[in-house]
């Protein structure tokens, strides 16, 4: 018994596990081709451990440590193949262990294509994962080119669409496709497809002008005869606008290149403009004041742009004299934009209650004129 010990440790001392395995089932079995069979499943069960031992402890050590800093680009690498690795070790255990048994030619070759066709469709899926729309290497890339966001989910589609594109025909010359003659094929057959696809093709142009002009990007508030609400993505034959009542609107591309697209986001402060009509009983004096002191009162408030403002008595109207006003708030935002109005008005109504100037409202005034007896009768006859 000490001697069979001290040889199983010399041959793994040796590290030599194929001559370990003959060893041990040499001395208990006896036929070559249950031999064969036991050792593969027992590479293959070697690489099902070892699997377990490289994704379960040094993939997540090796996260851990680069966790701290999720802007490294090994930390992108490892967290993006952290799956495709996981397949590898079995696919190489497969291989290994089918490798191992008395294949003909041409099993050996097919078994050989098979594993160089899960190797490239492994390393493609990890580069898939590395340019997903919100990774952060594609955010990365925004900020280290200044892109705009626009850019972003179109840039990783292609990308994306690129990677499958190439995988697909890698592994189609990998088992013996003539890809030539399909590329050839495509060429010919471009002519019917660009004719059956009008609209598509127009969708796809009408997103690059988009992208080119960048009239609007993800997170704007547009408005155009065909919808308003906020971008929410971006696509190659439509963008999708999130309206005001939460409904979901897809819109072709083409459309939206061809209409007057008004982009509120852009506007960098936002007008407040009406008229105030005070009552005709108003003195001038009053209402020379009215007007000096709202004027005053925009310039001061810290809410309203101090580029533009216009206090002026403008007009005689039918049952009041208007004052015009005409300024800018700070804020673009709907909500803040509502209450820096309601603080105006709410100082505007101050200010005439102080002066004791009375709001104007639509009035009309009939006259009755008294008519002589004499001229009643005359108008009698």
């Amino acid at each position: 018994m000490k001697n069979e010990l001290g040889e199983i440790m010399e041959i793994l001392n040796n590290l030599n596990l194929e001559y370990f395995i003959n060893t041990i089932i040499n001395k208990y079995v006896i036929n070559e081709t249950i031999q064969l069979i036991i050792v593969a499943i027992l590479i293959f069960l070697f690489f099902l451990i070892l699997r377990k031992a490289f994704t379960g402890y040094i993939i997540k050590f090796l996260l851990r440590v680069t966790s701290n800093n999720e802007t490294d680009y090994v930390y992108r690498v490892i967290k993006a193949y952290e799956m495709p690795l996981r397949y590898f070790f079995i696919f190489l255990g497969i291989y290994l262990a089918l490798s191992y048994l008395p294949l003909t030619v041409g099993q050996d070759e097919f078994i050989t294509a098979l594993f160089r066709s899960s190797i490239v469709v492994l390393l493609a899926w990890g580069i898939y994962e590395l340019f997903q729309g919100g990774s952060l290497l594609a955010n990365d890339f925004k900020y280290r080119f200044n892109l705009d966001a626009i850019l972003i989910p179109l840039i990783t589609k292609v990308v994306r669409f690129i990677i499958i594109a190439l995988v697909v025909v890698i592994i189609a010359q990998e088992w013996g496709y003539n890809v030539n003659g399909f590329i050839a094929g495509l060429g010919l057959g471009g002519l019917a497809f660009a004719l059956a696809a009008q609209n598509t093709i127009s969708n796809i142009f009408g997103g690059i002008v988009i992208v080119v002009e960048k009239p609007f990007s993800i997170g704007d508030w547009i408005k155009s005869p065909s919808v308003e609400g906020t971008v929410e993505d971006i696509t190659f034959r439509s963008t999708r606008v999130r309206t005001f009542a939460q409904a979901l609107v897809t819109v072709p591309n083409s459309t939206l290149a061809d209409e007057p697209v008004t982009n509120w986001t852009k506007m960098g402060k936002r007008q407040i403009t009406f008229h105030l009509g005070v009552t005709y009983t108003t003195p001038i004096e009053k209402l020379q004041k009215c007007v000096d002191r709202i004027e005053e009162m925009l310039k001061e408030h810290e809410d309203i742009h101090k580029e533009t403002i216009f206090v002026t008595f403008e007009t005689f109207n039918d049952s009041s004299l208007d004052i015009f006003l005409y300024f800018f708030t700070q804020t673009v935002n709907w909500g803040e934009y509502l209450k820096v109005r309601e603080d105006v008005n709410f100082r505007i109504m101050q200010i005439l209650e102080e002066e004791g100037v009375s709001i104007a409202f639509p009035t009309r005034s009939i006259y009755m004129e008294n008519v002589q007896e004499d001229d009643k009768q005359q108008s009698m006859d």
